[in-house]
């Protein structure tokens, strides 16, 4: 009996989704839960489940497809009743000599483009290393591994300036993932709406590196995460918040909204993009709880596994260029909020302490703010706060 498998209901914010990948084949035996398809949406990737043991039967929508909550994009046989498990195991190796018209089993991992090349060229699928979900093959990989044999065609390839055929001009167009076309329409929207102004300071990171150097290693071992920078960041801002509440907020048409929590959204780039993840409550967790939240989400990040709920909200961000090389940047806000803290690279500077040049680590931070709710006084008074704790941390557990 033929079982629909339908786009499960998004959030109220995501109107539509885009099918990124399938992960089963018609033809393919499923069990009940396993994954059988990725849809993207302009915030996260939705995984779809198979509702039942049995057979995909067929495909409705093909990758690339834009697809609502509830439509029908493939159908399942189901098993009969009390088959159980043994019975779907039992069903694949039919199902693959049955199925001739269908790409042996080693090419069911590559994308459909990355297929199309791979048979253009005549490569060996084994020799190709995927870097998709689930050792997926995509196209990048198999341009990856022609490039190493040195076979990459022009137009898949475009070779870089001043090489090549005298002449060639090659170009690569390629259409924007969801979640890139989001980030760009949230930062022009950011841009037109806010009066985005930016204050700058620099940073002695000495003495957070000397504490972090003291007591990394007892640290690691008693909460079994690595101490970071962004812990110390985090802490700071929070404490920086509670004295200055304006920086704390948010419009909600002509009304400031100013939030008594705080949940502070990390920036980080993911393979699909820029992503912020939320430290809900950051005040409550300790210097543990937060590196421990931060190593989980970045991981999720990585993975494409980020629910709705833990990249929505957020009442204040914090970004890092610093990982990137990034030496002084002016951050763009992340509306609803009304400011983000860019932190950047530290490197060893000339310094005038008491009378005298000396050599520090030293860390240039960044606050943009929307002026139009925040005056510089408060903006500046706020990056002087996070400067002030971290140059000196105890400040942090004192709340002084």
């Amino acid at each position: 009996m033929p079982i629909d498998v339908q786009v499960p209901d998004f959030p109220e914010s995501v109107a539509d989704g885009t099918i990124v990948s399938w992960r089963k084949h018609p033809g393919d035996p499923v069990a009940r839960s396993e994954i059988l398809a990725d849809i993207e949406t302009d915030k996260v990737v939705f995984e779809i489940p198979a509702p039942a043991d049995g057979v995909l039967q067929e495909i409705l929508q093909n990758e690339g497809a834009t697809v609502a909550a509830r439509q029908v994009i493939a159908r399942l046989e189901a098993l009969p009743a009390g088959s159980g498990r043994p019975a779907l195991l039992a069903a694949r190796p039919a199902i693959r000599t049955a199925d001739t018209a269908r790409a042996p089993a080693s090419q069911a991992v590559l994308s459909p483009s990355a297929q199309k090349l791979v048979a253009d060229h005549g490569l060996e699928q084994e020799q190709i290393s995927g870097t998709g979900r689930g050792g997926r093959v995509l196209k990048e990989d198999v341009l990856r591994f022609m490039d190493g044999r040195g076979t990459v065609p022009a137009a898949e390839a475009p070779e870089p300036a001043g090489t090549g055929d005298e002449g060639a001009r090659p170009e690569k167009r390629v259409t924007m993932t969801r979640l890139r076309a989001r980030i760009a329409e949230r930062l022009v929207a950011a841009q037109h709406t806010a009066a985005i102004l930016t204050t700058f300071n620099e940073v002695n990171m000495r003495p957070v590196m000397d504490l972090r150097q003291r007591y990394r290693e007892r640290f690691e071992k008693e909460h079994g995460v690595r101490l970071g920078y962004m812990s110390f960041f985090v802490k700071a801002a929070v404490e920086a918040l509670r004295r200055f509440p304006e920086i704390n907020a948010s419009l909600d048409g002509n009304d400031i909204v100013y939030h008594g929590y705080y949940d502070i959204g990390i920036a980080v780039s993911s393979p699909r993009g820029l992503v912020v993840p939320i430290l809900r409550d950051a005040d409550r967790l300790g210097m543990a709880g937060v590196e421990s939240q931060i190593a989980a989400l970045g991981r999720k990040s990585q993975d494409g596994t980020l629910s709705m709920e833990e990249i929505t909200g957020g009442t204040f961000t914090i970004t890092n260029g610093g990982v990137f090389g990034s030496l002084l940047s002016t951050p763009i806000l992340n509306p609803p909020q009304c400011a983000i803290l860019g932190m950047h690279k530290i490197e060893d500077r000339p310094v005038a302490e008491n009378g005298q040049v000396v050599i520090r680590p030293m860390m240039y931070v960044a606050l943009s703010y929307d002026h139009r709710i925040i005056d510089g006084r408060e903006a500046v008074q706020f990056l002087v706060a996070v400067k002030e704790m971290i140059e000196d941390p105890a400040r942090i557990l004192l709340e002084v």
